[in-house]
């Protein structure tokens, strides 16, 4: 048998495999395939090929094809053209850094923006006034708290659903819609500095003596504390109600000072609007306060922690302390969210409350943007929006799959999320030439 040497040239099939173009074109081509296959016909014991012929038989297979073709088309491009799109890149980055660097347009968008944000009721069906009020808004507020935790302070919670069910089971409580019985009863919107406090408190005492432990440690514990709570709902059936949930209907919020109104219930068409405003309403305050926290001393104190904790406790800053404050202003506003949710749905059950809740919320922080208000907002809009668009398209079997692939394309070709902080965006960029990590703007250490 002849061996080829290394100082043969290379035959026209080999030039053709080791090209990095028709590799990327085959693994393309390839994934297309298979995505089309899982999305297609199913076969059977009769017509084991049946699966195969009825998948490309109809364009399902065809379209699937087609879509990771103009993937390899876009990556190709990105490769031969890099420098062109670095530079398109830059200028587009150096654009939006002037239009929100200017106060007036800055401002005017987001004055736009509210605008839409008003208006868009009325645009859209009752359907989806429905997923707006009962999906996208609660996440909205669940991801901007989190984003405290997780964005700002850098701290990994697995178990932040939690305070979410502290502040439904607050405002459950406190309205004489629990089995046990609170000493007074309060209208649904008195039991929202309630539930603040409630949640804060829980924070603080998950905080206190779990945030000296750092990484996968403190993951672990909070994954414990999301679990206890979920349980002891469940079983404590005397105060909670077990996994029964709420016995009587948490009663809407309602206005009686001056002016009497009550939130309609949800069952007829045009009576999720009031619901729409008001959660609006919170989410718009909830932003302005975090945002004037974002570039307060306490919010610098956070990022400096995230950055370098050691570096940040050497120039005097007490990392317990601060850390503490991040998870008890994070649970505050899931409890907002949670007073929200137990009075428009009026009943629940500790399933709403579930781990997977807690791992949704963590993935739309990340999605959106890390410590990126912007980023939670777009990232919850995105991702609660998805599986409801899909719904009708897609075998629901089939619902997450879609979802998984869209994170992780996300994931492999912009990490830095939707919509990053400039801070975030700018730690992306340094890693990518080598000066420093994704995680620290520090260069690294380098060789005498």
């Amino acid at each position: 048998m002849t061996t080829a040497t290394n100082d043969r040239p290379a035959s026209a099939w080999e030039r053709l495999t080791g090209n990095r173009d028709v590799q990327r074109f085959a693994l393309c081509i390839a994934t297309g395939v298979v995505v089309a296959l899982m999305t297609g016909k199913s076969g059977n014991t009769h017509e084991p090929t049946a699966g195969i012929t009825g998948t490309f038989k109809s364009a399902n297979g065809y379209i699937w094809v087609a879509i990771f073709l103009v993937i390899w088309a876009l990556l190709t491009a990105r490769e031969h053209y890099s420098s062109s799109y670095g530079a398109v890149q830059r200028r587009v980055s150096r654009t939006r850094e002037q239009l929100l660097g200017d106060r007036r347009a800055r401002y005017g968008l987001y004055g736009l923006m509210l605008l839409v944000a008003i208006l868009l009721p009325y645009f859209v069906s009752n359907f989806w006034q429905e997923v707006l009020v009962g999906s996208i808004a609660p996440y909205v507020l669940l991801a901007v708290g989190l984003n405290v935790v997780v964005g700002f302070a850098g701290l990994l919670d697995l178990g932040y659903i939690a305070f979410y069910a502290v502040g439904a089971y607050t405002a459950a409580y406190f309205t004489g819609s629990l089995p046990a019985q609170p000493p007074f009863h309060v209208n649904p919107f008195w039991a929202y500095p309630l539930a603040i406090a409630f949640a804060m408190l829980s924070g603080v005492i998950l905080g206190m003596p779990t945030l000296r432990l750092r990484g996968d440690y403190l993951a672990i514990v909070t994954l414990g504390f999301g679990l206890i709570i979920e349980i002891v709902a469940n079983n404590l059936t005397s105060v909670t109600g077990g996994a029964q949930g709420v016995v009587n209907a948490v009663p809407p919020f309602s206005v009686h000072a001056g002016v009497h109104y009550t939130w309609p219930l949800e069952l007829l068409p045009g009576n999720h609007v009031p619901w729409y405003y008001l959660i609006l309403a919170i989410i718009v305050i909830v932003l302005i306060l975090f945002h004037l926290l974002e570039n307060s001393r306490v919010g610098r104190t956070w990022m400096a922690l995230r950055e370098d904790e050691v570096a940040a406790e050497a120039v005097g800053i007490n990392p317990l302390k601060y850390k503490v404050m991040a998870f008890a202003i994070g649970a505050s506003t899931s409890g907002v969210a949670g007073v929200f949710f137990a009075s428009k749905t009026g009943t629940f059950t500790p399933g709403d409350f579930a781990f997977q809740a807690s791992i949704l919320v963590l993935v739309i922080v990340i999605f959106g943007g890390m410590g990126s208000l912007a980023g939670a907002v777009v990232g919850a809009i995105v991702l609660q929006y998805l599986p409801q668009a899909l719904r009708g398209h897609i075998q629901q079997t089939d619902l997450y799959m879609y979802y998984g692939a869209l994170l992780i394309v996300m994931m492999i070709f912009r990490p830095q999320g939707l919509v990053p902080s400039r801070r975030r965006a700018r730690e992306i960029r340094l890693a990518e030439r080598g000066i420093g990590t994704a995680d620290s703007l520090a260069a690294p250490d380098q060789a005498p």
